[in-house]
């Protein structure tokens, strides 16, 4: 079913305007959004998303209304593991906590650049040949495998071609100027370290939409589809970043969630393939007679295996464990860097939440303490953290 070009106009106009409106409204001063504001602003934009999908289904069927909710609901999946790659590569070029909000606005922009551009290279390659099926499924199923490997989820440090590249080329300044790109340092206009995390923020989007473009393509072939569900999936990421930092790692199964999901799709797509085949080498080039997973199960099977991946993280002693470790030890390493937040209040409130997470895996069992071992520094730096604490309130 081809979209009509005012419908693309309108929606493309909307999804340009909620852009502009946060960049407007909400990074244009730098502060750090309270848990409130942020889980006001994931619920509208979730909402928007949702009455999108309804719309979708009104007025393009019950098929058009699964295929948009079942990639929705996927690519979101795949923006909250990104979290956990935003949240390292911050801590690693230590951002302040104000300008956090304006660097996740960038890279969720250039995201959203970025995967438009991929998915009418991916339309024009299906529509040129039906053995690009193939190819996302391989795909689909090589990073469902790397999901799953010994080592993923040890996400102490962000490394990756682009950092790696951005580090090497753009020589920056020491330190931070608010959210400026550029400032002024022995009279000389030099760049800041925000133009880096910048660099690398976007540039990490760019090997993610690798893996999430052939993933919706799974699931639709509808371009106009499959950009809605991209787009809405990405607008609210910002905020859903500030809602859940402090829960990333009690999603200790996410992983093996989106292993299974994407497993799934590279599945589905193979037999769509087999079913379109048109290579000499299978069946003569000749239509392969297969199952072919419906829409509508594809997105009961995504909604049940994140509803169970979800519930039993949250249900994981394991889990709440080293979402305790981690925590105290972020929260430790950010109140020493008085740089990180600047606010008296929010740093004794910060500092406060401290005290929670280490009382915490003080208490717990003997079962885990080898996690905190494995978390390496931590009760140094909690101890230097005290020892800054009782200097400063002396």
């Amino acid at each position: 079913m081809d979209t009509p070009l005012w419908i693309w106009a309108a929606t493309i106009a909307a999804i340009l305007a909620l852009l502009a409106f946060d960049y407007f409204f909400h990074v244009r001063q730098a502060h750090t959004p309270t848990l409130k504001e942020a889980a006001f602003w994931s619920a509208i934009y979730v909402g928007i998303a949702i009455l999108f999908g309804f719309g979708v289904l009104l007025f393009g069927g019950g098929t058009m209304g699964a295929e948009y909710f079942a990639g929705y609901i996927t690519e979101k999946a795949l923006s909250v593991d990104n979290l956990f790659v935003f949240l390292v590569i911050m801590a690693s070029f230590k951002v302040p906590r104000a300008d956090q909000q304006k660097v996740l606005l960038f890279g969720i922009t250039f995201a959203l650049i970025a995967r438009t551009v991929f998915i009418l290279i991916g339309a024009a390659a299906i529509n040129a040949a039906a053995w690009v099926f193939y190819i996302f499924g391989a795909i689909l199923i090589f990073t469902a495998i790397n999901l799953v490997r010994p080592g993923h989820n040890d996400k102490d440090e962000a490394d990756n071609i682009i950092i790696r590249l951005a580090r090497r080329f753009l020589h920056t300044s020491q330190h931070y100027d608010g959210d400026k790109l550029f400032t002024v340092e022995n009279g000389k206009r030099v760049l800041t370290p925000m133009l880096l995390v910048m660099v690398a923020i976007g540039g990490t989007d760019i090997l993610f939409a690798l893996d999430s473009v052939p993933a919706i393509f799974g699931l639709t072939t509808n371009t106009y589809l499959v950009f809605t569900a991209t787009a809405f999936s990405l607008l609210g990421l910002r905020q859903l970043y500030f809602l859940i930092d402090g829960l990333l790692d009690r999603l200790i199964y996410l992983a093996y969630g989106l292993a299974a999901i994407l497993a799934f799709i590279g599945v589905k797509l193979f037999l769509h393939a087999l079913h379109e085949n048109n290579l000499p080498f299978i069946n003569g080039g000749e239509h392969v007679e297969v199952y072919e997973i419906p829409t509508n199960l594809s997105l009961l099977v995504i909604v049940g295996i994140l509803t169970v991946t979800v519930v039993l993280s949250l249900l994981s002693p394991k889990g709440r464990a080293i979402n305790d470790i981690r925590n105290a030890h972020r929260m430790a390493e950010h109140y020493l860097d008085a740089d990180y937040e600047s606010d008296p209040q929010l740093r004794e409130e910060n500092y406060n939440k401290l005290l929670r997470a280490e009382k915490n895996i003080k208490a717990l069992p003997a079962q885990y303490k080898k996690l905190i071992d494995e978390e390496r520094g931590v009760f140094e730096s909690i101890d230097a953290a005290h020892a800054q604490h009782d200097k400063a309130t002396r």
